[in-house]
C-alpha cells in the first residue's frame, strides 16, 4: 500500500538579536514559487526539525542560530503549491551580518511593520501572528 503523507518542513523567523528593534531576516527566493519568504526548507530523512532549522539557517543566510522556541505548525493543505506540506514554525536569535546563499537570491532585515506584501506560502499569515504573539502575547488558535 502506498501512502500519501504531507512532507515535513521548517521556517525559521530569525530575529537579529544584536540590533535595537530586533529585525527579521526573510529572503527572496532564486525558484519557484518567487517572493520574499521566511527561511526554510524541507527536512531530510533521519534528521530532527530542531536540526534541519539550524542548518537551513545556515545554508540560506549564513547564520549560527540559537532556537528559542518552537512557535506553531502550519499544516494547510494548500500552503504550498508544489505539494503538500506541513511546517514547524521556529523562533531563533542570531547575530552578525546574514548573506543571501542557497535557495536565497537576495535577503533582507524586516521590522514587522515593514514587510514586502509578495510573500510566498502562507508566511504572511505566520508573521501576522507573530506579530500577534510578539507584541500582545497572543499564540495563534489551534482550530
Amino acid at each position: 500500500m502506498q501512502y500519501r503523507n504531507p512532507t515535513p518542513t521548517v521556517d525559521i523567523i530569525i530575529e537579529m538579536i544584536d540590533r535595537p528593534e530586533r529585525p527579521i531576516v526573510l529572503i527572496e527566493r532564486k525558484n519557484p514559487p518567487f517572493g520574499w519568504a521566511i527561511p526554510g526548507g524541507f527536512v531530510d530523512y533521519g534528521e530532527s526539525v530542531e536540526t534541519a532549522a539550524i542548518r537551513e539557517a545556515k545554508e540560506e543566510t549564513g547564520l549560527s542560530v540559537e532556537l528559542v522556541e518552537q512557535f506553531h505548525v502550519y499544516s494547510e493543505p494548500g500552503r504550498d503549491p508544489r505539494q503538500h506540506t506541513l511546517s514547524v514554525v521556529m523562533i531563533a536569535a542570531a547575530m552578525g551580518e546574514p548573506q543571501a546563499a542557497d535557495d536565497a537570491q537576495n535577503l533582507d532585515l524586516f521590522e514587522l511593520w515593514q514587510v514586502p506584501p509578495n510573500l510566498c506560502f502562507d508566511h504572511d499569515s505566520i508573521l501576522k501572528d507573530y506579530w500577534m504573539y510578539r507584541n500582545y502575547g497572543l499564540r495563534p488558535r489551534l482550530f
